[in-house]
């Protein structure tokens, strides 16, 4: 496509501030760029987006064709599964046009229509007779730019809902109680609170969690519904910075479970919401590099602990003596277990397996826990994820779960209890989709240790491993987070152009067990980023992608990734995506004060107080190494209101990215775009999703010459 001339691209003033730790002083001429509330910041900002819109006008078309196929793709008007809580059906519907969905219940009534599963049969875009909107989320999102939930709850008996709203995107809620009887709303006077929602058992009450200047949670607070919010109550205090606190109830709604956690350590405890004013009880204790959570089952708790397993295990404890666990199953070999629900009949453990997720479920007897009677859940596939959703029900008889892959729509399916027979409850309809026009498969790359590095890959099926392929390969690599293969139907735009696309499951992640983790962290974290460009170097050696056609793309952590290995290996990749990416890291772990430090400093190391975790770090650091050589093209994304990586992290690294690389900016551009009313999951809404990520892929095919379909 031929491009329009552009203006150049900004570029900040230069304003030098020093930095002096360990005897070490660093000039960073862009640090100035950090108070968004100066106006010449934003007029920066805003420049930054002008340029990018001039930039990438000539992709119009190619953005307004991926937007057609993400829609294509999409049945618009749609549905979830219905979830039975009491004696209601809780359903979640979408609308063409809208970018919101609408929440509805329904009676569990005799003359429902049922379908597989004993699930009520509903059709999309028609509510059944009985059928109530709780909460019309396009109706609450009128006027806002940006819209989010961070809860929806409804009350024991059914007849509250409480919900909470962040309209700028910082993931600051405010909280909103309606009487589901009357459609009013009843209580909105507490606001600035965290994520999760939790009724006392008399629904007198509500428990949630608030945030400190440095976006931790540490404070879990009880207010009573229609009181002033002057009045709410502490119920517990988190004081180490390490630690970020939060909350759920137990599944039979008998106790409040607090967890608090650092990247090592935990807490726990237990609070009765029959008694919803006294105090929690504490429940397992603080062991520095002890890591637990606690299931409430009934009448004792489950334990998922790494206290002596390194894979974890799984512990019974009695609700009298709960910190006196006696493990009743060790994870295997290549195992990780990662959380436990309890039901009446059965406990089911979230694990990892060979590199997958998957589901064990132990059946509970009048014995006790069968755990030579447990089973996993698997469909047999290469590349088959599974995790559970959501199951409300204490006394229920079969479990709900997530089916997926890179090739397989989201499928959700259950498994009796009983007989372990699966039953398939709703496959997602993808519009325009043939699975048999693709395959998918699992590879593995070699590290410069010898480690070897999966991938799992997809493509179309005529694409032939002759090294002229254009690639596509996604990377996290940090806080033990796996990037399990699952179906995104926006990457079919990818695959139907001939684009390779893998996931590197690299260390720092934790696909394959608590060793991975441990291996690409703190003074070993340099392997996260020397296993993916040995995942690239894999896709290129084995002739699937061509060496000057394989993009990459990292968000946040990921962005990181992406920002290093730019410095590593710069001639490994043709374009890179960076979102919202950490890449000034030193000075941000620097900075206590700062959202990712003090709690982070078990994840990257304490570079204020440990000079060689500071001299590691300016190693890597993206911002810090950027080399006066060809680099790869960049399209760089923030949010201005996004509280975990700041956006003056990108636009630094930009702007030094443009000083110091000598590759032909006209051939390989530098593309940064700030959202000026969003957070760090970006756009709001899906059609406003949709157009954001046709605006990163459009650039991305660009580059890597894939714009028409095969």
């Amino acid at each position: 496509m031929t491009r329009e001339n552009t203006a150049p691209a900004p570029q900040p003033a230069r304003r030098p501030t020093e930095r002096t730790f360990h005897g070490d002083t660093v000039t960073d001429p862009y640090e100035w760029l950090r108070d968004k509330e100066d106006l010449q910041v934003i007029a920066h900002l805003e420049a930054e987006n002008a340029y990018a819109d001039a930039r990438t006008a000539h992709l119009a078309p190619l953005r307004e064709k991926l937007v057609a196929e993400f829609v294509g793709h999409t049945q618009e008007t749609d549905l979830s599964v219905p979830v039975r809580r009491g004696d209601w059906w809780y359903i979640t519907r979408t609308t063409e046009g809208l970018d919101y969905p609408c929440f509805t219940r329904l009676p569990d009534a005799a003359d429902v229509p049922r379908g597989p599963g004993g699930v009520p049969q509903i059709e999309p875009g028609t509510l059944l007779p009985g059928e109530q909107v709780i909460l019309d989320a396009q109706a609450q999102a009128q006027g806002h730019e940006f819209f989010s939930l961070g809860a929806l709850r409804p009350s024991p008996r059914h007849d509250l809902l409480a919900y909470a709203v962040d309209v700028a995107g910082d993931e600051r809620f405010s909280l909103v109680v309606t009487d589901l009887g009357s459609g009013e709303v009843i209580d909105e006077a507490v606001t600035g609170i965290g994520y999760g929602l939790a009724f006392s058992a008399d629904q007198e009450w509500l428990f949630y969690a608030r945030v400190d200047d440095a976006w931790r949670q540490h404070q879990i607070w009880r207010h009573r519904i229609g009181s002033p919010a002057a009045q709410d109550q502490l119920v517990l205090e988190e004081t180490d910075e390490r630690f970020s606190i939060g909350f759920e109830s137990s599944r039979d709604q008998s106790t409040l479970v607090i967890q608090s956690g650092s990247t090592t350590t935990s807490e726990g405890w237990l609070l009765d919401l029959a008694d919803p004013t006294s105090a929690p009880v504490p429940a397992g204790g603080r062991r520095p590099g002890v890591e637990y959570t606690l299931e409430h089952a009934g009448d004792h708790l489950l334990v998922v602990h790494n206290d002596g397993h390194e894979g974890f295990a799984l512990a019974t404890a009695s609700l009298e003596d709960p910190a006196s666990w006696t493990t009743i199953l060790a994870a295997g070999e290549g195992e990780r277990f990662e959380s436990v629900d309890a039901f009446a009949r059965a406990a089911v453990l979230e694990l990892r397996s060979g590199g997958l997720a998957t589901v064990r479920v132990i059946p509970r007897g009048a014995g006790g826990w069968d755990v030579d009677g447990a089973w996993d859940i698997s469909h047999g596939g290469e590349l088959d994820s599974v995790w559970m959703l959501e199951n409300p029900g204490w006394d229920q008889d079969a479990i709900r779960y997530q089916l997926t892959s890179l090739l397989t729509p989201p499928t959700v399916a259950q498994a009796d209890l009983g007989s372990g027979e699966r039953t398939v409850l709703r496959v997602t309809p993808v519009p325009g989709y043939d699975p048999s026009l693709y395959v998918e498969r699992r590879a593995w790359a070699t590290a410069e240790d010898g480690t070897r590095i999966p991938l799992s890959m997809a493509m179309r099926r005529e694409v032939a491993s002759d090294g002229t392929n254009p690639g596509y390969l996604y990377g996290y690599g940090s806080y033990e987070v796996s990037i399990d293969p699952s179906f995104v139907a926006t990457r079919l735009s990818l695959l139907d152009r001939g684009v390779v696309l893998a996931i590197a499951h690299i260390r720092g992640g934790g696909e394959m067990g608590r060793p991975w983790y441990e291996h690409g962290k703190l003074l070993e974290k340099k392997n996260t980023f020397t296993d993916f460009v040995a995942a690239g170097r894999h896709l290129i050696a084995e002739g699937w992608v061509s060496p000057e056609r394989l993009s990459a793309e990292g968000r946040s952590a990921g962005g990181l990734l992406m920002g290093a290995v730019a410095n590593l290996a710069p001639e490994t990749f043709r374009a890179i995506i960076a979102g919202v990416p950490f890449v000034d890291a030193l000075t941000t772990i620097l900075d206590p004060s700062l959202p990712l430090t003090v709690g982070e400093w078990e994840e990257w190391g304490d570079p204020l107080h440990d000079p060689e975790v500071y001299a590691y770090m300016k190693t890597y650091t993206p911002y810090e190494n950027v080399r006066a050589i060809p680099y790869p093209a960049v399209f760089a994304s923030t949010s201005l209101n996004d509280t975990r990586v700041f956006f003056v992290e990108p636009a630094k690294w930009v702007a030094r990215l443009r000083e110091t690389v000598t590759s032909d900016q006209e051939e390989r551009p530098i593309v940064f775009r700030c959202e000026m009313v969003a957070g760090h999951g970006g756009r709001s809404g899906r059609y406003a999703k949709w157009e954001q990520r046709a605006d990163e892929l459009a650039w991305l095919l660009d580059q890597i010459g894939a714009v028409e379909l095969l």
